[in-house]
C-alpha cells in the first residue's frame, strides 16, 4: 500500500477521542486483535504441516485467512456486501485501493495473494501478516522487472490467483486513478499462461453516518496508527460494497488492457460518487 497521492483539500478531521470513542475502540479492537493474530498462530501452526506436503500452493491455509478477514467487518461493526462473483478461471484480480481495510474486503470472498511494494514486508504486524499470508513482495525497480516477472510466473504456474493494485497508490475512495500498464506486464509475458484473463472489482466505501465520504480513504501523510482510530472509535461505522465484473482478456497491448479494467473498476463508483 504505497501512499504517494495527494489532493489539494484536506483530510477529514480526526474523530474526537472521548470516552466513548475509546470504550468502542477497545470494544472492537481487541476481539479484532485476537482474532487476527490468534489465526495467525494458527496459520503459522498448520503451514508447518502444509508446507512439506504442498509446497507454495496453500490449499488449507488461505481458509484461515478467509475467515480473519470476514470476522473483521463484524467485530468493526462494519456493513460488507458482494455483488458478483469471483471468477476461479483468472490469473488475478485488480482493483482500485482506497486504504487498508481493502485486504479484508478482497480476501473475503476469495482466495487470492496480494502483490505489494517490498517495503511492507518490514511494517510491524502488517509486514508478519502478509509474509504469512503468502504475499508476494516486488521492487519496483526496471532492474528488477524480469526477476519480478518470473516470480509471478511461478505463482500463476501453482494456480494463485494474484491481487493486484494498479494505480500504484491509495486514494480518498472517491474516484479511480489511471491504472499503470507496467504493473499488468507479467501477465501479459510469455510465461503467462494462454488466453489469461483479469477480473476488475470495485471496492466502494460508504462513510459512517455524519462523516464526510472520504472517512475511509487514506492517502498522503496520514497516519495508519490515527486511522485504525478513527475506525474504531466512529460512533456509527459505514459499510463496504465489493463488485465483481466480468473478466477482461488479457490481449497483447497493455495500455488498452489498462484503460479497459480501469473503465470497469470506475463506473459503479462515478455513479456511486
Amino acid at each position: 500500500m504505497s501512499q504517494t497521492w495527494q489532493r489539494e483539500t484536506p483530510p477529514p478531521a480526526d474523530v474526537s477521542t472521548t470516552a466513548g470513542g475509546v470504550v468502542r475502540a477497545v470494544l472492537r479492537g481487541v476481539p479484532l486483535a485476537i482474532t487476527t493474530f490468534g489465526c495467525l498462530a494458527l496459520l503459522l501452526l498448520v503451514r508447518l504441516i502444509e508446507r512439506p506436503i504442498f509446497g507454495a500452493r496453500r490449499p488449507i491455509t488461505p481458509h484461515i485467512t478467509q475467515f480473519v478477514c470476514r470476522m473483521a467487518f463484524i467485530w468493526l461493526g462494519m456493513g460488507y456486501r458482494v455483488e458478483g462473483r469471483p471468477d476461479p478461471n483468472v490469473v488475478a484480480v485488480v482493483a482500485n485501493h482506497s486504504c487498508w481495510l481493502d485486504i479484508f474486503a478482497l480476501n473475503a470472498p476469495q482466495r487470492i495473494y496480494f502483490v505489494s511494494k517490498a517495503e511492507v514486508a518490514g511494517w510491524p504486524g502488517i509486514g508478519w501478516l502478509a509474509r504469512a499470508t503468502g504475499t508476494v513482495f516486488i521492487e519496483r525497480r526496471r532492474s528488477e522487472a524480469a526477476r519480478h516477472t518470473g516470480m509471478l510466473a511461478e505463482r500463476m504456474a501453482m494456480g494463485h490467483r494474484l491481487m493486484v493494485f494498479p494505480e500504484g497508490t491509495s486514494t480518498d475512495g472517491q474516484r479511480v486513478l489511471p491504472f499503470r500498464p507496467t504493473l499488468l506486464a507479467a501477465f501479459m509475458g510469455e510465461d503467462a499462461p494462454e488466453g489469461a484473463r483479469i477480473q476488475p472489482v470495485t471496492v466502494i466505501y460508504e462513510a459512517p453516518d455524519g462523516a464526510p465520504h472520504d472517512f475511509y480513504g487514506w492517502w498522503g501523510d496520514m497516519s495508519f496508527d490515527r486511522h485504525l482510530l478513527n475506525v474504531l472509535m466512529v460512533r456509527r461505522p459505514g459499510s463496504v460494497r465489493v463488485i465483481f465484473h466480468p473478466a477482461v482478456a488479457v490481449g497483447t497491448d497493455r495500455k488498452a488492457l489498462a484503460r479497459s479494467l480501469r473503465d470497469a473498476v470506475a463506473a459503479p463508483m462515478e455513479q456511486a460518487v
